[in-house]
């Protein structure tokens, strides 16, 4: 039976110590995307080339994801949630150990196995344990931990590669699971879904295989590892299952992905409309650590400590989250600050050398600062209209389509960068070949936000960051399977 702490309330002791788990994610990540170089070099690779260590992680994330909400609900979100910290820790300790790229993806297809549980299975006990007019605040607490990966992980990642070896940057993970496998047995309720339904085999054979055929046809698009047929193959047979589950998905009565969650404002928002900013913001971590390096010369470090300044921007942003959409509403702050995040996408782009570094660490900063409220703002938003009994279609859902759009990032802009080497004829990374793409990801960034934001009804979500008149609700010490739900209950009067 999990504890309850009486120093912390639920709203902030349950998120923290789910971030454990996202922080651990986002330390990895942001530690590979510094030193992608330096590994590349020591395996003979090609830097380009290496996006299939990031983009095999997003990839297994893809897959699996799907089945992660009917787990949950089944076996219970504690026992899932430790399961996937120790498989991710696993994957880590492959990785560490890989000598060639087959094995480094074969050890991030692990992790990723382990991620596509632990990071929408974490969101879902947060969901489920907290009430909805804690909810702003208490994802707030959860991604601020989390931030703290995306801040370490740059100056740690360089550290490392540039004076010891590129290896322990996955061992590093490994205390951090621990602790998290610790606190999740501790503090973490076991809470369940009310429903029980079938597990939708066919849709998940329909899914899976649908997004990884697609995925990697167009992770290796354009890098010459594949003959064209080949890839052309991939993306088409990918096209096909996909869309043979969106037939199936309709006519189904419980989908493993419930397209039909579409119908709700609130997930069109956070989910379609939000799409291609996703992908241009997934692409940043994989092109300006490239930049720095490559194009600029400078070391894993010097580099870390530099694309770190977005981070830092991202962790100030989060005791500002509640009073901008308080003050002017989800609409409003979603529309004007998608814009305004897109310019800060974009502007790296213009770094040259010359520069003064001050001026691109503040730039650095303002761009996480906006990328860091557009995403607190979507996460919350996507869960105001969606009742108790489909919760955990929600967070698949949301957490399939963010993954898929990271991968996306990631290949587009690799794809860029080729295309730039062949327009100019100089073939390997010049700094000449980043200006055009980081335009390309600002003015995607920008394309939906002012035709589909503006289209919002004008008080979505304003539950969310109502101030609370009445008493605080004591944290019960073991939500049941009927009481873990009640977090967002009548929040929408007529389901679709």
């Amino acid at each position: 039976m999990a504890r309850t702490s009486p120093a912390l309330p639920r709203e902030r002791l349950v998120p923290l110590i789910v971030a454990t788990a996202m922080f651990m994610e986002n330390l990895d990540s942001t530690v590979l995307a510094t030193s992608l170089p330096a590994i590349a070099q020591d395996l003979g690779e090609n830097p380009i080339h290496l996006k299939l260590a990031v983009t095999s992680y997003l990839l297994a994330l893809a897959i699996f994801i799907p089945a992660s909400g009917w787990v949950a609900d089944r076996l219970g979100a504690r026992l899932v949630f430790r399961a996937a910290i120790a498989v991710f820790a696993a994957g880590s300790i492959g990785c560490g150990f890989a000598h060639d790229m087959t094995g480094l993806i074969a050890g991030r297809v692990v992790q990723g196995i382990g991620g596509a549980m632990m990071v929408p299975v974490g969101r879902l006990v947060v969901l489920r344990s907290i009430d909805r007019s804690d909810l702003v605040n208490a994802l707030a607490w959860l991604t601020l931990p989390g931030m703290l990966g995306p801040i370490l992980g740059p100056p740690l990642g360089g550290f490392i590669t540039a004076y010891f070896h590129w290896r322990w940057i996955f061992w590093v993970n490994i205390p951090i699971a621990v602790l998290g496998i610790v606190l999740v047995t501790l503090f973490i309720p076991d809470v369940r879904g009310d429903e029980r339904t079938r597990f939708d085999a066919l849709g998940f054979a329909l899914v899976g295989p649908g997004l990884a055929t697609f995925l990697t046809g167009a992770t290796v698009a354009g890098l010459g590892l594949l003959p064209t047929a080949q890839v052309a193959v991939l993306i088409g047979v990918g096209a096909v299952l996909l869309a043979a589950y969106g037939v199936h998905a309709l006519r189904t009565e419980a989908p493993i992905i419930d397209l039909r969650m579409f119908k709700l404002a609130s997930m069109r928002a956070s989910i379609a409309a939000a799409f291609p900013f996703r992908i241009a913001v997934g692409a940043t971590p994989f092109l300006l650590p490239l930049m720095l390096q490559v194009a600029f010369g400078l070391n894993p470090f010097q580099s870390g400590l530099t694309t770190f300044m977005a981070s830092i921007g991202a962790l100030l942003m989060k005791a500002c989250a509640s009073p901008i959409l308080r003050r002017w509403g989800f609409r409003r702050a979603l529309t004007v600050n998608a814009v305004l995040a897109a310019v800060f996408i974009a502007v790296p782009g213009l770094f040259t050398p010359g520069w003064p570094w001050p001026v691109v660490m503040g730039l650095l900063l303002i761009g996480g600062f906006l990328r860091s409220l557009q995403f607190t703002a979507l996460n919350a938003v996507a869960y105001a209209q969606v009742p108790d009994n489909r919760l955990s279609r929600a967070t698949t859902l949301s957490a399939v389509v963010q993954e898929l759009s990271g991968s996306v990032g990631v290949s587009v802009a690799a794809l860029g960068l080729e295309l730039m080497g062949r327009l100019d004829g100089t073939g390997p990374l010049e700094a000449s070949h980043f200006p055009p793409v980081f335009a390309a990801m600002g003015c995607l960034a920008a394309a939906t936000s002012v035709l589909l934001y503006t289209m919002l009804p004008n008080d979505l979500g304003q539950d969310l960051v109502r101030r609370r008149t009445g008493p605080r609700t004591p944290p019960a010490a073991e939500p049941s399977s009927q009481s873990a739900s009640g977090s967002a209950r009548n929040t929408l009067k007529s389901q679709p």
